[in-house]
């Protein structure tokens, strides 16, 4: 059945420039091939979990009190959920596959549609369920923050589950709240690399059992919040040192004072200032963070080089409203340097991504870059 058959809600109003792709993954697939020898993997990334379809009420000037209304001009549709830091990967070029349930109702129809269609997600490995209800996350945003509501019932047939056979991929993507799935653990003694995230612990009890689950893991990309939670330490540097005893390669994110890492194998160590930009909704910018780093690393750059790239990927996307919709693209990234937010002198730090950048966007520069608005058509619903 197709996404119209379905009833999808029409298309949001938006001009994308990140629908465009250009040659910054063939380079960095040509790169791969060149450097291993061998023959280039099916994907770049895999990785699986719970898709939402994100609704967004912008410009509200409160929380509206019980009983009353508030009425406002913005509203944005995204997908969520797992699906942020997929469509952050696929528009760096990166070739992005996502095991995942899509409920049969019109919300899924548009999901699928958009992931598959719009942003290059490979589908393969997801199922459409009938009769079950897509999850549905609402965001007020006011205030530079957020609440949220949201609706979700458990899949018949979880993420994990839809994963037979996993695909050959350089890298993983997985959530070390649970276990490391058995397909994770396959493709790691195939050679692909294993990065990890987590998220809050809303026991507040931060089980070291985490903590060991690491030792199937590559890459850890904790914030600082949770590192030293989960250490037992005082500090973001503390919390770095004892993970990284632990795992390969750690990074500590710490939002608006950059990132801080260690790579145990190459023997370096780095920190990196966050991009100084003005922050209008941080929501999502972990993920976009760690897409950068997973690019940085494919493309076999130094570790200083890795987090100032993934601090420039996570400092756009917080200059914009509506989720996984604020990843910046390659269009976006050669715009940036014309905008005038930051000094030449902050610019020259980032001097090794042009090369990655495609020619067509350094030649139409700010020009070609029409930034997504957070609206929908009238009578999207």
């Amino acid at each position: 059945m197709t996404a119209a058959e379905q009833g999808a809600p029409p298309q949001p109003s938006m001009a994308d420039p990140c629908t465009e792709r250009g040659p910054a993954g063939e380079l960095l697939h040509r790169h791969q091939h060149d450097h291993a020898g061998t023959v280039p993997r099916e994907l770049d990334v895999f990785l699986t979990g719970q898709v939402f379809m994100d609704m967004i009420f912008t410009g509200l000037p409160g929380l509206p009190p019980p009983g009353t209304e508030l009425v406002t001009d913005g509203l944005g549709s995204a997908p969520g959920g797992i699906a942020n830091i997929a469509v952050a990967m696929s528009r760096l070029g990166l070739r992005t596959g996502l095991a995942a349930a899509f409920g049969d109702d019109m919300f899924g129809a548009y999901l699928w549609r958009t992931l598959s269609e719009q942003e290059n997600v490979d589908l393969r490995w997801a199922r459409r369920l009938p009769g079950w209800s897509t999850p549905v996350t609402v965001s007020l945003a006011y205030a530079s923050d957020r609440s949220m509501v949201t609706f979700t019932r458990p899949p018949p047939l979880p993420a994990d589950e839809l994963v037979a056979t996993p695909p050959r991929a350089a890298t993983c993507f997985v959530d070390i709240d649970r276990p490391v799935p058995d397909w994770a653990l396959e493709m790691r003694r195939g050679g692909a690399l294993v990065f990890a995230d987590l998220g809050w612990d809303p026991t507040e009890t931060w089980s070291t059992d985490v903590l060991d689950r690491l030792e199937h893991v590559d890459v850890f990309l904790p914030n600082a919040v949770e590192a030293m939670a989960y250490t037992r330490t005082r500090t973001p540097e503390e919390a770095l040192e004892a993970l990284a005893e632990r795992v390969p390669v750690v990074v500590v994110k710490q939002g608006a004072r950059g990132a801080i890492a260690i790579d145990a194998r190459a023997g370096t160590r780095a920190s990196a200032a966050a991009l100084p930009v003005t922050a209008l909704d941080p929501t999502g910018a972990g993920d976009v963070f760690a897409a950068g780093f997973v690019f940085g690393t494919l493309a076999d750059w130094p570790l200083d080089h890795r987090l100032r790239f993934a601090n420039l990927c996570a400092g756009l996307s917080v200059r914009h409203h509506s989720g996984s919709l604020g990843a910046p693209c390659w269009g976006e990234i050669a715009a940036f340097g014309e905008t005038g937010e930051v000094p030449a002198e902050v610019l020259e730090q980032y001097a090794f991504v042009v090369p990655y950048i495609p020619e067509t966007e350094l030649e139409s520069g700010a020009d070609s870059v029409t930034r997504a608005e957070p609206t929908l058509r009238q009578g999207a619903f």
